[in-house]
């Protein structure tokens, strides 16, 4: 029993009252101000069933309003209204508003893809103070939790583990990451309207894309640009084509993808496909790196460096 209240009362130092986030909530008097006050993102297709399990057991430990499911409601849209939110209450004088600004701390739940997204849409906010992120391992590779210490294996759903783990949120120290932006141009196709890739198809590290401008003399062979940021690792040829393929035959078939042992099992599969481990014999000299992209780096110094890919490339990263 005694236990049970040791919990309950440190549970408090995550909790986030509902009218921070939804203006139209009436002011709650709180008496204590949390000292880790989070915002929980879940990808409840990550990790077979346990995204949709580690959602349940998040919202019954916090504030059903401080977790987020992300099929149902995007980072940018529930960051963008809570940090509007917080600053119209910080006008009015409101003490807790400006405290959980200052101390607050996200969690997000999900393969690298899903913390990538995270990322980029915290770096587009330009806050002075952006909120640390610690990652749930809840996709199949899982390299960036791993790279920050949180782990590779997906976790426990269960309500000792989740508590166990806002415990770590709690006493991690903030680490930065490298971000980079990509700019990716791309040739119009002869007698095709060219027109872009919808933002649905859109991969979540390249969320904002436009027209290149014609009177541009360097760019007329090209049609569309699209911008974005990675914080992991970026990839293109056979890799990034394992990857797509494995995405999209888990939005195909979804029963198939269910649990991390046989997503990795898939995923080796799709790999041997593509010649991982061996050449492929039907992989044309036309469809390597070199043939198909021109890649340039920026230097410290401003300037634009191209990077020379050998002939026989199939995957950059």
């Amino acid at each position: 029993m005694e236990n049970s209240f040791e919990k309950n009362n440190m549970l408090k130092e995550f909790y986030i009252p509902t009218y921070i986030f939804m203006p139209e909530s009436s002011v709650e008097q709180v008496s204590h101000i949390p000292c880790c006050p989070v915002i929980v993102f879940i990808n409840t297709r990550s990790g077979g069933q346990l995204g949709h399990n580690l959602l349940i057991t998040y919202r019954k430990l916090l504030n059903h309003a401080q977790v987020f499911d992300l099929l149902d409601e995007t980072p940018d849209k529930v960051l963008h209204k809570l940090y509007n939110n917080v600053e119209r209450l910080k006008r009015d004088g409101d003490t807790l508003a400006s405290e959980i600004h200052r101390r607050l701390r996200l969690i997000v739940a999900g393969g690298d893809g899903t913390a990538g997204w995270l990322l980029g849409v915290v770096s587009d906010l330009k806050l002075v103070h952006p909120p640390p992120v610690a990652t749930v391992p809840l996709g199949t590779g899982n390299n960036l939790p791993y790279s920050f210490g949180w782990g590779k294996r997906n976790p426990g759903t269960d309500r000792e583990s989740v508590i166990s783990f806002l415990k770590l949120v709690k006493e991690a120290r903030e680490i930065n990451i490298d971000s980079w932006h990509t700019v990716m141009r791309m040739k119009c196709p002869k007698r095709s309207p060219c027109d872009p890739i919808a933002p649905s198809d859109l991969p979540h590290s390249l969320h904002a894309f436009h027209r290149v401008p014609k009177t541009d003399p360097e760019d007329m062979e090209y049609s569309y640009t699209y911008r974005g940021g990675f914080w992991n690792y970026f990839s293109m040829g056979m890799d990034a084509q394992v990857s797509y393929a494995f995405h999209s035959q888990r939005k195909l078939h979804p029963e198939k993808f269910k649990n991390q042992l046989s997503n990795q099992k898939q995923y080796l599969k799709l790999a041997c496909t593509q010649g991982w481990f061996c050449a492929s014999l039907s992989h044309p000299m036309s469809r390597n790196i070199a043939h198909l992209a021109k890649v340039k780096i920026m230097k410290k110094s401003g300037k634009w460096e191209t990077l020379e890919i050998p002939q026989r490339c199939q995957r950059l990263t």
